[in-house]
C-alpha cells in the first residue's frame, strides 16, 4: 500500500505556517487545537497583521513585499531557526511549488500536503489531463505544450481550425485563475501567444503554454478529496464555484446545484479514479466543467482551497486538522460511508474592491469602522479590524463570509441577513454587489454558470448607499480620532 514505508505516526511539536492573512489565521488555529506550537512568518508590510498576533511565535523574513514569502531558502531557514518539524503552505505563494515541497523533504521537514512528486506531476496541467484520460475520464480538448515561434503558431492554428473558437490559452503550471487568456479569433490567438508566454514565465517561472477548447457557459464543479499514506482515499462531496470574475471565484456553494444526484455521483467517482491513479495523499481538489449531462476534467489543485469552508460546513469535517493528521502519519479516521452531506453552505469573498469599476482593488485605503455579523450558521474567516489598511501589495480579501442553512432558501436568507449585518466604512467592498446578486431570481433558484456575471449586467446597477448605522459609526470613529466632534455647533 502507498506510504507504508513512512515512520510511525507522531505529533509535531512545532509547525511553521508559510503564508499570511486569513488562511494563515485559519491554519494557526487548527494547529493550536491540534496541540502544537504555531509559528507565523511575515514580511515588513505585514508587521501588524493579525496572523502574527494569533501565532505562538513569529519570525520576520524580510522587507518584501511578496518576494520573501516566495523565497524557499528564507522560509526553510526560518523553520530551522525556530525548530519547526513541519510546514503548512496554505494556498497561493509556495503551496503548489514542487521545488518547495522537495526542499522541505530534503531538509527533514514534513510538508503538509502531497509529496513533491505528486505536486510536480499534477502541477503540469497537460500531464494531469492525460492522466485523466488514461483513467477513462473525459477531459476538455487541449494541446501539448506549444513550442515557441512559428512551430507553436502552426500547432495553435491547426488546433483552432479543428476545434473552433473561442479558445483558452493557459499556462502549463497555472493555477488560481491566473495564466488564462480567452481568444476568439485567429489574429487574437497569434497576438496573445507571446504575451501569455511572458505572463506564464513571470507568474510561475515556467513559460510553457497550451491551448484548451473553451466550453461555452459551463458550470464549474469541484470535488474535495482526502487521502492518507496507507492508500485510503475519500471525497467530501462537491462545490459549485461557477460565479467568477476574470476566472477567479467570488461565490462558492456546497453541495453543487446540478439537480442530478446521478451526475454528481459520477463526478465524485471520477475524482476518486484519477486520485487513485496517482496515489494521492493529503487534501486536494479535482475540478470539472459541466455542460448539460456531460462533465470534463479540468485540473487537480494539490493544496487547500480558499473555499474549503463550505465543505466543512456541510460535512462537519475539519479539513485542515485532517491535513495535519495525514502529514503526521495517521490513517484517515473516517470512511466514505461516514461522509454525510447535510444542508447547504455559501461562501462569499468580501473584498476591498469596486465591482462597478471592474472589481478594481481599493489598496491603500483604511478601514475606519468594522462591525461584523454573527449568529447561528455564520462563519467568518478574515483579519480585518478598525484601522486596517487594505494592502496594495497583497490581495484585497478582507474576510470570507460563509453561511449554513438546512435548506437552500434558509442559507440564502441567512446570507442576506449576514451581509446586511456588516458595517465597513472606508474602502468600497463587494457587499453591495452581493446584496444585489442574492435578490436575483436565477441565483435564488441556483441557475448560474461561469457566464453569470456577463449575462446579468444589471447586477452592477445598484446604489451604494451608506446606511444610518454606518454614518453614526463613522462619526463616532472621527470623534474618537480627533478628540472632539467636528460637526458640533
Amino acid at each position: 500500500m502507498i506510504g507504508l514505508e513512512n515512520p510511525m505516526p507522531r505529533k509535531f511539536s512545532k509547525i511553521l505556517v508559510a503564508n499570511r492573512g486569513e488562511i494563515a489565521l485559519r491554519i494557526i488555529r487548527a494547529i493550536q487545537e491540534w496541540g502544537s506550537v504555531a509559528v507565523a512568518i511575515y514580511e515588513t508590510p505585514d508587521k501588524e497583521s493579525r496572523h502574527i498576533l494569533q501565532a505562538d511565535e513569529a519570525i520576520w523574513l524580510g522587507d518584501g513585499p511578496c518576494c520573501d514569502y516566495l523565497n524557499i531558502e528564507k522560509v526553510l531557514k526560518a523553520a530551522k531557526k525556530v525548530g519547526a518539524e513541519a510546514i503548512h503552505p496554505g494556498y497561493g505563494f509556495l503551496a503548489e511549488n514542487p521545488n518547495f515541497a522537495k526542499a522541505c523533504e530534503e531538509a527533514g521537514l514534513t510538508f503538509i500536503g502531497p509529496p513533491s512528486h505528486i505536486v510536480k506531476l499534477l502541477g503540469d496541467k497537460v500531464i494531469a489531463r492525460r492522466l485523466a484520460e488514461e483513467a477513462g475520464i473525459p477531459a476538455v480538448p487541449g494541446t501539448y505544450p506549444l513550442p515557441d515561434g512559428e512551430e507553436g503558431e502552426e500547432m495553435a492554428i491547426s488546433f483552432a481550425r479543428e476545434h473552433g473558437f473561442p479558445l483558452m490559452i493557459k499556462a502549463v503550471a497555472g493555477g488560481g485563475g491566473r495564466g488564462i487568456r480567452l481568444v476568439r479569433t485567429e489574429r487574437e490567438l497569434l497576438e496573445q501567444l507571446p504575451v501569455a508566454r511572458v505572463e506564464a514565465r513571470r507568474s510561475f517561472e515556467d513559460e510553457r503554454i497550451y491551448l484548451e477548447a473553451a466550453i461555452p457557459a459551463p458550470k464549474h464543479i469541484e470535488v474535495q478529496i482526502l487521502g492518507d499514506n496507507y492508500g485510503n482515499l475519500i471525497h467530501l462531496g462537491t462545490r459549485d464555484c461557477s460565479i467568477q470574475r476574470r476566472h477567479q471565484k467570488l461565490v462558492e456553494i456546497a453541495p453543487d446545484r446540478l439537480y442530478s444526484p446521478g451526475l454528481t455521483k459520477n463526478i465524485c467517482e471520477a475524482a476518486l479514479a484519477i486520485a487513485k491513479k496517482v496515489g494521492y495523499i493529503n487534501a486536494g481538489t479535482v475540478e470539472f466543467l459541466v455542460k448539460g449531462d456531460k462533465f470534463y476534467f479540468l485540473e487537480i489543485n494539490t493544496r487547500l482551497q480558499v473555499e474549503h469552508t463550505v465543505t466543512e460546513m456541510v460535512t462537519g469535517i475539519d479539513i485542515v486538522r485532517a491535513q495535519l493528521d495525514i502529514a503526521a502519519g495517521y490513517p484517515l479516521s473516517i470512511k466514505q460511508e461516514d461522509v454525510i452531506i447535510r444542508g447547504h453552505a455559501i461562501e462569499m469573498r468580501i473584498n476591498a474592491e469596486d465591482p462597478k469599476n471592474d472589481f478594481l482593488p481599493e489598496g491603500g485605503k483604511k478601514v475606519m469602522v468594522y462591525y461584523s455579523p454573527g449568529g447561528f450558521g455564520v462563519r467568518l474567516d478574515g483579519q480585518v479590524y478598525p484601522g486596517y489598511v487594505v494592502p496594495e501589495v497583497y490581495d484585497s480579501l478582507l474576510v470570507k463570509l460563509t453561511v449554513y442553512g438546512l435548506s437552500w432558501k434558509e442559507a440564502v436568507d441567512r446570507l442576506k441577513r449576514a451581509l446586511n449585518g456588516f458595517v465597513i466604512v472606508g474602502p468600497k467592498t463587494t457587499i453591495p454587489f452581493y446584496l444585489r446578486l442574492i435578490e436575483d431570481k436565477d441565483f435564488q433558484t441556483g441557475r448560474f454558470d461561469t457566464s453569470y456575471l456577463d449575462t446579468h449586467p444589471y447586477l452592477f446597477d445598484y446604489t451604494d448607499k451608506e446606511r444610518e448605522v454606518a454614518k453614526i459609526a463613522k462619526l463616532i470613529a472621527e470623534i474618537h480620532h480627533r478628540g472632539y466632534n467636528p460637526y458640533a455647533v
